[in-house]
C-alpha cells in the first residue's frame, strides 16, 4: 500500500511534520506535530497545528493515530493539543520512560511526575503493529540518537524521525543522555535494509550548501549516498560521529522541549496550576 503523505515545514525549528492517509478509507495519522514557542518571550502559540487540524478538517479525514518518533529536544509537541480538536490516539517508544526518569532526575521533577509512560495513550516496543483504517503500521526501534526512537512503517513509507536525515545531511547526533553513535549506526543499517524503493520521510532538514528545504528520499538514496554511512565501517562512522558531536551546540529548544515532551505534549504547572517551566543550572 502507498499511503498519501502531506508535509508541513516549520522554519522556526526545521521539523517537518506529516499527515498520512489510509489510501483506502478517511483514516489519518500525524507525525511529529509543532506547537510554536518564543522561549524569550514565555509565549506559545498554534499557528502551526491550527494549520495541520484546519488541512485535515477541510479533506474530512479520521485522525487516528498522533505519532512521536521520539522525545524530541528541539521542538514542542503539539500532540495534546491537536487530539483535543480531532481524536486520536498519542503513541511513542516504550523506551520513553528511560527518558522519563533521566530528565526526571534533570530537571528535578517531583513524585507527581510518573516515569511509566502514562502521560501517552500507546507505547509501542519494536516490531509491534497498529491500524490506521486498513492501513498497517509497524514500528521498529532505531536507538542511537535516544533510547526512545522508533522509525514507523506505513506501507510504502517510512518515517524516520531524527535517525536519518537526507543523504547530504548525513544522522542524527548521539551525545544526548542515552545516546549512543555504535546503536544508532545499527538502527540506521535496520532502516536500510527495508525495500530500495521505499520512501523515507525526514523530521529535519537544514538544507545543507544552501539547497533548498527538503525531506523525502529512499532506501536506495540513503545507501547509496548518506555522507555519514556510505563507504564507511561501522567504528569508522562511530569516531566520526563522535568528533562530530563535540563540535555542535546544545539545541536552542532542548530545555523547554524536553520538558513538555516527555510529558506526550503537556506543559507542567507549578502548584497554583499555572503553566511554568525549569532551567536546570549546569544540568544538561
Amino acid at each position: 500500500m502507498s499511503p498519501e503523505v502531506h508535509s508541513f515545514f516549520d522554519p522556526a525549528t526545521n521539523t517537518i511534520s506529516h499527515i498520512v492517509r489510509d489510501p483506502g478509507s478517511l483514516a489519518c495519522a500525524v507525525i511529529d506535530s509543532v506547537m510554536d514557542i518564543d522561549y524569550a518571550a514565555g509565549r506559545i502559540t498554534t499557528s502551526h497545528a491550527d494549520e495541520m487540524i484546519a488541512f485535515i478538517r477541510a479533506k474530512g479525514w479520521v485522525l487516528e493515530w498522533l505519532i512521536e518518533t521520539h522525545v524530541h529536544a528541539d521542538h514542542l509537541s503539539a500532540a495534546p493539543y491537536i487530539q483535543a480538536a480531532l481524536g486520536g490516539k498519542i503513541g511513542i517508544g516504550a523506551q520513553i520512560t528511560v527518558v522519563q526518569e533521566v530528565f526526571g532526575k534533570i530537571f528535578n521533577e517531583g513524585t507527581e511526575f510518573q516515569r511509566d509512560g502514562s502521560q501517552f495513550d500507546a507505547l509501542f516496543q519494536d516490531g509491534d503493529t497498529y491500524q490506521i483504517g486498513a492501513l498497517t503500521a509497524r514500528a521498529i526501534h532505531t536507538p542511537g540518537h535516544t533510547p526512545a526512537c522508533m522509525t514507523h512503517v506505513m506501507g510504502d513509507a517510512a518515517f524516520v524521525g531524527d535517525t536519518l536525515f537526507m543523504p547530504d545531511g548525513g544522522s542524527a547526533r548521539a551525545d544526548f543522555p542515552g545516546g549512543d553513535a555504535g546503536q544508532l549506526y545499527d538502527s540506521m543499517q535496520k532502516i536500510l535494509a527495508l525495500p530500495d524503493q521505499t520512501r523515507l520521510f525526514m523530521c529535519h532538514d537544514y538544507g545543507p550548501n544552501g539547497r533548498d528545504i527538503r525531506w523525502e528520499t529512499t532506501v536506495a538514496e540513503e545507501r547509496a549516498h548518506n555522507i555519514h554511512l556510505a563507504g564507511r565501517t561501522r567504528e569508522e562512522f562511530i569516531a566520526m560521529r563522535e568528533a562530530r558531536d563535540a563540535t555542535l551546540a546544545v539545541p536552542k529548544l532542548i530545555i523547554p522541549s524536553l520538558q513538555v515532551n516527555m510529558r506526550a505534549g503537556e506543559i507542567p504547572t507549578d502548584s497554583a496550576g499555572r503553566p511554568m517551566l525549569k532551567v536546570p543550572i549546569n544540568g544538561l
